[in-house]
């Protein structure tokens, strides 16, 4: 199976970390993070990786090499000016059918396998990975009426959304969509798949969940994976 991992952005949400590293290569537990999705996807049956990169790319690549270090292989492909999470399909050549397309700062415990197979079982042109993420208000917030009477008085809810966890799987006919080198994000290329009629399904488990390219995420995750390794590279590191 393959994989387009999405490695080249600015990384200004982790600034001033990332202003010497690109982000795929913050560490979190005894690696960076990118060598453990790598890992991870590797164990689940993936060994063909498409990196791509702009913003301190060099890097990565002194990193990551072909591949080899880790048993897999590893492409890169180099952006001159951002396309955006989308866009950067347009220049990637799948080898098969259906392939991974994921943000390279994600650290989950989901099941990568179990994706898959939701997404041919659908048999839809993508599949969008969901979580549900509660958001803490720290605020009191109100319901008023048009009347501006007040219906109801909430201390500090906690509300819950699907979020999307930035990890997808596509048919290759997808291409089809696409224009080489012209910019588009992920978001509106499901709206546009949607609007043509195509089918995109939205696969959901209860896994772990971080960003990296946040802050607050990236500190619970390096606690989180020290303690929990297993969860996400069982039988540990080879």
């Amino acid at each position: 199976m393959q994989a387009l991992i999405l490695a080249g952005g600015l990384g200004t949400r982790l600034s001033p970390y990332t202003a010497i590293l690109p982000k795929p290569l913050m560490p979190v537990g005894q690696m960076p993070i990118l060598e453990l999705i790598i890992r991870q996807l590797h164990h689940c049956g993936i060994d063909h990786f498409t990196l791509a990169v702009s913003y301190l790319g060099t890097l990565l690549q002194a990193y990551f090499g072909d591949g080899s270090r880790l048993g897999v292989k590893i492409a890169y492909q180099w952006e001159e000016h951002p396309l955006g999470t989308a866009g950067a399909i347009s220049l990637f050549e799948p080898e098969e059918d259906d392939f991974l397309v994921m943000n390279g700062d994600i650290l989950t415990t989901l099941d990568y396998v179990a994706l898959f197979s939701a997404h041919k079982r659908e048999k839809s042109l993508a599949t969008i990975a969901t979580f549900e993420k509660q958001v803490k208000i720290d605020l009191g917030v109100l319901e008023i009426n048009d009347q501006g009477i007040l219906v109801d008085y909430v201390e500090k809810p906690i509300k819950t959304y699907k979020v999307s966890m930035g990890i997808n799987v596509f048919n290759k006919k997808v291409l089809s969509y696409l224009k080489a080198e012209e910019h588009l994000d992920i978001p509106e290329l499901m709206l546009l798949l949607k609007n043509r009629g195509e089918k995109i399904y939205c696969y959901s488990e209860s896994c772990e969940w971080y960003d990296i390219g946040r802050v607050e995420d990236f500190t619970m995750a390096q606690q989180f994976v020290q303690e929990n390794l297993d969860k996400f590279l069982p039988g540990g590191v080879r």
